[in-house]
């Protein structure tokens, strides 16, 4: 097994733009994990440069202690799979998954017993003679994998190789994936743009936005403690409310959203004393869905409350996602399925205030990591 050590390390293009900029962490031996960010917010770049597909403007980049900014990727003891999976289609899947040891001169039968053996652990074993073109999706994918694995090199790079399937297909693949890094115990990067994918298979998860690392933690950590407005919205689905206002800390804390909307918090002394410093100033709330409930009899009296309108009514079987305007402000609550409103009806809500994340209306930072 390999760790990936990353040290400042930049990709910046002819035209000035910095693809990738200033990259440190390091991954551990034998951990997975994942790159997510929206399109265009350098996770590709950023395994291409550590795969050496692309060439590292500036940093120090090290595989299982070794520098390797000059190696070619050949010499990386590195696997990549690839979106597109890249198998030949006039080759058996035993021969794609070969391909690569008979290049490096592998005895026959040595590749022979490599490649039976991947293909009994990917449940392969039976289609080893057909072609790509007589394979469904997820056992096209599996094959790239095979091809990897039969390397058994000290880091696997996957480069968003579910984004062809269809939901079913993915979700089975997803699980696979994670039964196979629990099997083998080896280093594996994954980038995906899916941030359900990089929540159910990271052991840890790298943000990025355009080019930048906002944080990189655990799943629950990220979840739960998101250092910026950014990382809040982008990774939850739905994603997390957020309203926009000027805080008041007379009582216990109050959010003025517009000249006639305000909501009274109801916040705890510890958290009213964080929260001096932005008396009268801009800040935005923010709650997850989950956390709106239906208010009733058992809502502790002191939650905060609103009432507001239904717009629309999102059924999915085990859960209700309703969406609603409250005076300017958009919320959407995640709801039990017995729960069933009509589009105009008028739902009152209540949340815990405990619940609450806050953050700074112009840096957008976390107010307790700022």
């Amino acid at each position: 097994m390999g760790g990936v050590k990353l040290e400042n390390v930049r990709k910046v293009y002819p035209n000035g733009r910095a693809a990738v900029a200033g990259a440190s962490f390091e991954v551990q031996p034998g951990e997975l994990i994942v790159f997510v960010g929206p399109s265009g917010c350098g996770k590709t770049t950023l395994l291409r440069m550590i795969a050496g597909l692309e060439e590292i403007s500036s940093g120090t980049l090290s595989i299982a202690g070794r520098v390797v900014n000059d190696l070619p990727p050949k010499d990386r003891d590195i696997a990549m799979v690839f979106q597109n999976y890249a198998l030949y289609p006039h080759m058996s899947v035993a021969e794609n998954m070969g391909f690569g040891l008979r290049l490096r001169g592998l005895a026959r039968s040595a590749i022979e017993t490599k490649v039976s053996d991947a293909a009994t652990m990917l449940g392969l074993d039976h289609v080893l003679k057909m072609k790509p073109g007589q394979l469904s999706g997820g056992q096209q994918q599996r094959v790239a994998v095979g091809r990897a694995l039969v390397r058994e090199p000290k880091v696997f790079l996957l480069d968003e190789p579910l984004s062809n399937l269809d939901a079913k297909m993915r979700l089975s693949m997803r699980v696979e994936i994670a039964r196979l890094h629990r099997r083998l115990g080896t280093t594996m990067i994954y980038v995906t743009h899916d941030q359900i994918e990089a929540m159910t298979l990271g052991q840890r998860i790298v943000v990025l936005k355009d080019g930048v690392i906002q944080q990189i933690d655990t799943p629950m950590r990220l979840y739960r403690e998101p250092v910026n407005l950014f990382v809040a919205e982008f990774l939850g689905s739905p994603a997390m409310n957020t309203l926009r206002g000027i805080y008041r800390a007379a009582a216990s804390g109050s959010i003025e959203l517009s000249a006639d909307t305000r909501i009274a918090l109801g916040l705890a002394p510890a958290t009213q004393a964080r929260l001096t410093a932005y008396d009268g100033r801009k800040m935005v709330l923010g709650l997850r869905p989950e956390q709106l409930r239906l208010a009733d009899a058992a809502t502790p009296r002191d939650w905060p409350r609103c009432t507001a309108q239904v717009d629309v009514v999102e059924p999915v079987g085990s859960e209700v996602f309703v969406e609603m305007r409250w005076g300017a402000c958009a919320l959407t609550a995640r709801l039990a399925p017995d729960c069933l409103p009509a589009v105009g009806d008028h739902l009152e809500l209540g949340f815990d205030p405990a619940a609450l994340h806050f953050f700074d209306a112009e840096s957008e930072a976390r107010i307790d990591s700022a």
